[in-house]
């Protein structure tokens, strides 16, 4: 186990904390949708986020970059969009009579591609060696991307008209796929409270009502300096043998499943692993722990797997599916991705005990 660094450990607790307030004086709820984004962020992987219109997911974007001082850029994915529209293109100068690199929006650190699903396969696969190798090629030139370069994708499942499913290669590229739900009644109950304080803003001869876009501050709670330190640490969180067999397991269960006719790639098990250390690292702690595991298989496992058609004519979902292997495991309700919970819960009398898993 890496020796422990309680000054480290602290600052980034720090630096965490203040986007988490950052983002909460602006988004009201989403605890667990803006600890998602941190762990997207922390691990360099990508998110894909699936949620009916208006429940922030714009939103939370805009504050999270300007939170950490990274810039941002935004695509709305349409039938007409051409790939060059995302990476840019060879134009020709016609004073010189040359052509020059137009770079496109990809080129930006957080990159919101808003309802990629209704944009043609032709320009889903223009994201693919954006996503996967941090890099673009635009006519016969190379161009790496800024770092960190994050895709945040919606998506929203309801609405099926006009839209491309996404092909498995493209999926199997998101590390975490989110579903947001409706906030709760306390949670728009203070949403329609803020919205009404927010008034309107003179401008020119007329004034403008004022939108949540408006009030974010420009000032970063932090520099990359402290995004970078967060990175570190995520490296740094202890993965102990018995995590790690399983999370073999896990991936190596939803192959076999009578009810899962495509199972996970070992992609599945990398994110697992980066995904747990970055959201120990958010919970304060130095090591994984189950929890983390059963926390986020949802996020992971689920837009990875199809079932079968035997399995779709009983009227199985995937998420059943998943959690019927979770509990098989040995997952409790305080552990199941289902129940989205933030606390440490306690580990179960089967499995390993607290000082296995730090590594003690």
């Amino acid at each position: 186990m890496p020796d422990s660094s309680a000054p480290s450990l602290i600052a980034n607790s720090s630096f965490i904390r203040e986007i988490r307030e950052r983002v909460a004086s602006v988004v009201v709820g989403q605890d667990i949708v803006v600890e998602r984004l941190l762990i997207a962020l922390f691990t360099g992987g990508h998110l894909l986020l699936q949620g009916v219109p208006g429940l922030a997911k714009t939103l939370l974007v805009s504050v999270l970059s300007k939170s950490v001082d990274l810039d941002s850029a935004r695509i709305q994915f349409t039938i007409d969009l051409l790939p060059s529209d995302i990476l840019g293109s060879e134009i020709l100068d016609q004073r010189t009579n040359e052509f020059r690199i137009h770079k496109g929006p990809v080129f930006t650190n957080l990159l919101l591609a808003d309802e990629i699903n209704r944009a043609a396969p032709k320009v889903q696969g223009a994201l693919l060696e954006a996503m996967q190798e941090r890099k673009v090629t635009i006519g016969d030139e190379t161009f790496p991307l800024p770092a960190p370069f994050l895709v945040i994708a919606t998506q929203n499942p309801v609405e099926q008209a006009g839209t491309f499913e996404l092909p498995e290669a493209q999926l199997d590229r998101f590390m975490l796929c989110h579903r947001l739900d409706y906030p709760t009644p306390d949670e728009e109950r203070e949403v329609l409270k803020r919205n009404m304080a927010l008034g309107i803003r003179h401008e020119d001869r007329g004034a403008v009502a004022i939108t949540e876009f408006d009030v974010l501050e420009n000032k970063p709670v932090g520099s990359d300096r402290e995004l970078v330190a967060c990175m570190e640490a995520v490296n740094q969180v202890h993965v102990s043998d018995t995590f790690l067999e399983h999370v073999v397991e896990l991936v190596r269960r939803t192959r076999t499943h009578p009810n899962i006719e495509l199972g996970c790639s070992p992609r599945a098990g990398i994110a697992l692993i980066k995904a747990s250390r970055a959201r120990a690292l958010i919970h304060g702690r130095e090591y994984v722990v189950p929890e983390d595991l059963f926390s986020l298989a949802e996020d992971v496992i689920l837009h990875r797997i199809r079932l079968n058609y035997e399995a779709l004519a009983d009227g199985l979902t995937g998420a059943g599916v998943l959690q019927d292997i979770l509990k098989s495991m040995g997952a409790t309700p305080s552990h199941s991705a289902a129940s989205q919970s933030t606390g440490n819960s306690a580990v179960s009398s089967e499995e390993a005990s607290t000082e296995q898993y730090a590594g003690v």
